[in-house]
């Protein structure tokens, strides 16, 4: 057979029509599938849908704290930089010797800050009006963070490291060194919570629950500590009182059902 390019051209079109008879086919059957029913009255889309409850449950478990972390500070002035800061190191060292002493191990003690500033004079004239600054100074600021494991001895360092030099501080946070039995009580309960709200909003719904679909934890958020009475501890008239109430953790959960109907 011998095959001409008039011959070739036409074959080629022949079967690109066949292709696109077969594209338009497949198209036509499926617009016609779409519009059909599960036999029920219900579109194939609603037919793949389920019905489902959300909710969010709510869990909190509280624990006395067995630690504190506090946030101390020395601070100098003197007329040079060089004066302020051998001032402050003199005295940040002896506050560290006299916390070891009492207890706080190595580990415990980081050096949360350090600075060294100018201080200025802001002069006025006598109309009021303002003269150049006048560098009178320097100040040096030599922070640490002190963890301190028995809160019994709490009171006890506070008094001390401000006899051996701190002179500035404030930040006192109590937590646990292992909270993770405490946050596990209030998972659950966090769970529970979520369950309990799903079974209350089913019955209200007139359906029942069916198998669990997804269950998400939020990050847990401890509390401050409370300060309760009964937790204060009694110090020595030279210690500084402190009341270590409890720390709180909250665990929240979202939680997705699937609805029997």
């Amino acid at each position: 057979m011998i095959s001409t390019p008039i011959a070739r051209s036409a074959h080629v079109v022949a079967l690109a029509a066949a292709i696109a008879g077969a594209f338009a086919a497949g198209a036509a059957a499926q617009d016609n599938g779409a519009g059909k029913g599960d036999g029920k009255g219900r579109p194939d889309g609603a037919r793949g849908r389920q019905a489902v409850i959300k909710v969010s449950g709510e869990g909190r478990a509280t624990a006395a704290p067995d630690m504190a972390t506090l946030q101390l500070s020395v601070v100098k002035d003197a007329k040079t930089a060089r004066e302020a800061l051998d001032a402050n190191n003199k005295a940040i060292a002896d506050v560290l010797a006299g916390l070891k002493q009492a207890g706080v191990a190595e580990r415990d003690l980081q050096t949360s800050g350090f600075s060294i500033m100018p201080q200025y004079n802001y002069p006025q004239n006598s109309d009021g009006s303002n003269r150049p600054p006048e560098l009178i100074g320097y100040q040096v600021v030599n922070g640490v963070s002190v963890r301190v494991r028995d809160l019994t001895k709490l009171g006890e360092i506070l008094d001390k490291s401000v006899t051996l030099g701190v002179n500035q501080g404030g930040g006192i946070e109590f937590a646990n060194d292992k909270p993770e039995p405490v946050i596990t009580e209030a998972r659950k309960a966090a769970v529970a919570d979520a369950i309990n709200k799903a079974r209350v909003l089913a019955e209200a719904a007139g359906v029942s629950l069916g198998r669990l679909i997804e269950l998400a934890e939020q990050p847990a958020r401890p509390e401050p500590p409370v300060p309760m009475r009964s937790m204060a501890k009694e110090f020595a008239a030279d210690q500084v009182p402190i009341a270590t109430g409890e720390s709180a953790y909250n665990v929240t959960v979202n939680v997705t059902f699937a609805v029997n109907q």
